[in-house]
């Protein structure tokens, strides 16, 4: 049922209600909400593991500076080898909540390991196991979002996720480095709490959340309307591959490839400003602080004016950011505006991305849509960490920023070109992929 303050009666058609009301009105759905408070807990965890974990490889475990970086190109890479997977099992059985599932408790499993994990192999499996997890659970939870928002609103409710995502991917942080403040060999302590906060979102996940499945649900509507051959469709893998879908992944990878790890960013900020050099390890938390702020606002921005459009032109905001960490203005002004511009990329790119996905793909083929445009924008941003790591050895840190974000501007236009079929469009390409869930709740 629907949750409202008006005292009319209930409308026959809940769906078509819902499509009919102003925009002032529309709603988010308590499925996105809860799904929004599951990842929320799940990022405590994960961030504030990963707020300490180059301390704890170095500096308890005495790995070398060579074998972290192996694991932290390792923790960026390997949920990527998963994602297409995870999508496509859950399109494939139908069951996006459990195949999310396994994946929220597979990496709380993972939380585990890093109580008893003491030297190089244990950790490797620790943290492959943990960003397995992240690989499977993260498109079937996108389809679950797309399955239970009304096709108008979708960008809203991705914005409202990432939001409570991000608010997670805030706190972790913070919470480990208050922590080490009263215990200053308290990374154990730091991994309990962590265990703790992922299994309460794995729990929540369980017991609360509802397994929107699309096609039991278009099955149903076609047996009423006795369109049978329509029920019938199966998976289709070629769909996620041609027609619109091409041109977002071709898009995706090419702005992909010339977007560097935040980190880079950040290096060249310590190295011109005291400021960023004594705030350093929070850095990570101002720009999710910015992301906070525009996620809501651009998703419904993307609803209104096209996914396309404020995906690709998101991209301004990043080659802003790549001008100023160079550029010879005030320190703090440099550091704070960086982070305002990253976190303005971020809430233009992540949730609209898979809004995008899911506006161009069928119900049947949703989660491995989702999850191909994920899977490019990591493989990609990884071969441009690595490629502006020997950028920078050879012609140093700000030649390097200038150079990337003179290619990013030239390719903002040409994948604009690429895109233009789709910037202004944000209704689904195809018409049945309607709300399935009607469970709501008012939207911030």
């Amino acid at each position: 049922m629907y949750i409202s303050f008006s005292n009319s009666p209930e409308p026959e058609d809940k769906t078509a209600s819902l499509r009919r009301r102003p925009p002032g009105t529309r709603t988010v759905s308590s499925t996105v909400i809860t799904l929004g408070i599951v990842s929320l807990l799940t990022d405590i965890s994960s961030e504030s593991v990963a707020a300490i974990l180059p301390l704890y490889i170095t500096g308890v475990l005495g790995l070398s500076t060579i074998a972290f970086g192996f694991l932290d190109g390792l923790y960026q890479g390997v949920s990527a080898l998963v994602r297409i997977g995870g999508g496509y099992v859950s399109d494939r059985f139908d069951q996006p909540k459990w195949v999310a599932f396994i994946g929220y408790a597979l990496a709380a499993v993972a939380r585990v390991g890093l109580l008893f994990a003491s030297g190089f192999a244990a950790i490797t499996a620790v943290i492959t196991a943990d960003r397995i997890g992240k690989g499977i659970r993260t498109a079937p939870r996108d389809a679950l979002i797309t399955a239970s928002s009304d096709p108008e609103n979708l960008g809203k409710s991705f914005g409202v996720h990432r939001t409570l995502d991000n608010i997670g991917a805030a706190l972790g942080p913070l919470i480990a480095f208050f922590i080490l403040l009263l215990i200053p060999d308290g990374f154990h302590t730091v991994f309990v709490a962590s265990l703790a906060f992922a299994l309460i979102g794995v729990l929540i996940l369980g017991l609360v959340v509802p397994n929107v499945r699309t096609r039991a649900h278009r099955t149903a509507e076609a047996h009423r309307g006795g369109e049978l051959a329509s029920a019938r469709q199966k998976f289709d893998w070629a769909a996620v591959t041609r027609g619109p879908m091409r041109r977002v992944l071709a898009a995706a990878g090419i702005l992909g490839i010339l977007t560097i790890g935040d980190g880079f960013i950040y290096l060249v900020l310590q190295s011109r400003s005291d400021f960023a050099a004594q705030w350093f390890p929070l850095l990570y938390v101002g720009t999710n602080l910015a992301f906070l702020a525009f996620a809501i606002p651009l998703g419904r921005l993307s609803d209104r004016v096209g996914r396309a459009r404020v995906f690709v032109f998101g991209h301004v905001a990043l080659v802003a950011a790549y001008l100023v960490a160079v550029m010879p203005i005030t320190d703090i002004a440099a550091t704070i505006l960086c982070l305002v511009l990253l976190g303005a990329f971020y809430a233009s790119t992540d949730g609209v991305l898979a809004a995008l996905a899911s506006q161009l793909t069928r119900p049947e083929t949703r989660g491995t849509g989702i999850a191909a445009a994920q899977t490019v924008v990591a493989l990609t941003r990884f071969v441009a960490a690595t490629g502006f790591g020997f950028l920078w050895y050879a012609i140093g840190p700000d030649a390097s920023m200038v150079v990337v974000a003179v290619l990013l501007a030239i390719a903002i236009p040409l994948v604009a070109l690429l895109l233009r079929p789709y910037l202004s469009n944000t209704r689904p390409l195809y018409p049945d992929q309607g709300r399935s869930d009607p469970a709501e709740v008012p939207g911030p």
